[in-house]
C-alpha cells in the first residue's frame, strides 16, 4: 500500500483525493491547515492543523510511513510549499506540486501586475483622488491596505477578519463560485473603481475578472510567489494522480 500525503485546502486537492480513493494500492491522507471555518472536506482520511514547521512535518511523515507528498495548497501558500520542499530534500520523501494555471490576461483587460501585496497597496496609495477598491486577496491581507488615505475597501473573504475593522472597510463574507452577473451587480452597487486580487487561477472566482473587463475596471494583479528551486510541478489533477500511484 502506497501512502500519500496531500497538502490540501483547494478544489484540486479534493479532486485528487477523490480520484485516488478508487485506487486500491494507494492510501491517501489529506492535510488541511485549519484556517477556514467549515472547510469543504475531501473524501478519505483528513488531518487538520499545522505540523509545527519542517521538523514537525518530517516527524509526522516518518511516524505515518508516508511514501510521497503532493502539495496541492493554494498558489500563495509559499511557507507551506517551502517547508514541504525542505522536508522532501531532507528525508527523501518525493514531492510533487500541483498548481492550477494562473489567469491569462486578454487583450481587453487592463491589468497592472505587481509582485506583492505591499506593491499593490503602493499602487493604490499613488492613485489620484479617492478610490473605491474591490479587495479579494483574503482576510489576512487586510492590514496591508487599511492605512491608505483616500481608499475605501470592499473586502470579500470566506471568514471574517480579525477585529477591529476600520470604518473605511466594508467586509463581505461570501464563498465562491461566483457568477458574472453577480459580480457586475456588486461592482455597480458599491461604485467600485479598481479590483485588487491575487493570481490564484481557476474557475471558481474568475467571474470578477470577466466583470471587470466588461466594465472597463482596472485590475491590480498580485503575481504568485516563485516555487522553491528543483520542485517538480504539474497543472492537472490527472497528472498528479498518475504520479501519486508511482
Amino acid at each position: 500500500m502506497r501512502r500519500v500525503l496531500i497538502l490540501g485546502g483547494t478544489a484540486e486537492a479534493r479532486a485528487l483525493a477523490a480520484e485516488l480513493a478508487d485506487v486500491p494500492s494507494v492510501h491517501v491522507v489529506s492535510s488541511l491547515a485549519g484556517r477556514v471555518t467549515n472547510p469543504r472536506l475531501p473524501v478519505g482520511d483528513v488531518r487538520a492543523g499545522g505540523f509545527g514547521g519542517p521538523d514537525g512535518l518530517a516527524t509526522w511523515l516518518a511516524a505515518e510511513r508516508i511514501d510521497a507528498m503532493v502539495d496541492a495548497t493554494h498558489p500563495f501558500a509559499a511557507r507551506m510549499t517551502a517547508s514541504a520542499a525542505e522536508v522532501s530534500a531532507r528525508t527523501g520523501v518525493p514531492l510533487l506540486v500541483l498548481r492550477r494555471p494562473g489567469w491569462p490576461q486578454g487583450p481587453a483587460d487592463t491589468w497592472q501586475r505587481v509582485d506583492s501585496l505591499q506593491a499593490a497597496a503602493t499602487r493604490l496609495a499613488e492613485s489620484a483622488g479617492p478610490v473605491r477598491v474591490f479587495l479579494t486577496t483574503g482576510r489576512r491581507s487586510l492590514p496591508v491596505f487599511t492605512g491608505l488615505a483616500g481608499v475605501w475597501l470592499l473586502a470579500r473573504s470566506v471568514d471574517p477578519p480579525e477585529p477591529p475593522v476600520p470604518p473605511h472597510v466594508h467586509v463581505l463574507l461570501d464563498r465562491g463560485p461566483y457568477t458574472v452577473e453577480g459580480e457586475l451587480a456588486l461592482i455597480r452597487e458599491h461604485r467600485l473603481d479598481v479590483l485588487v486580487t491575487k493570481d490564484s487561477g481557476g474557475r471558481l472566482t474568475a467571474a470578477k475578472l470577466v466583470a471587470a473587463r466588461e466594465l472597463g475596471l482596472p485590475v491590480i494583479m498580485v503575481d504568485r510567489p516563485p516555487l522553491p528551486t528543483g520542485v517538480r510541478l504539474v497543472e492537472t489533477v490527472n497528472a498528479a494522480a498518475l504520479w501519486a500511484q508511482g
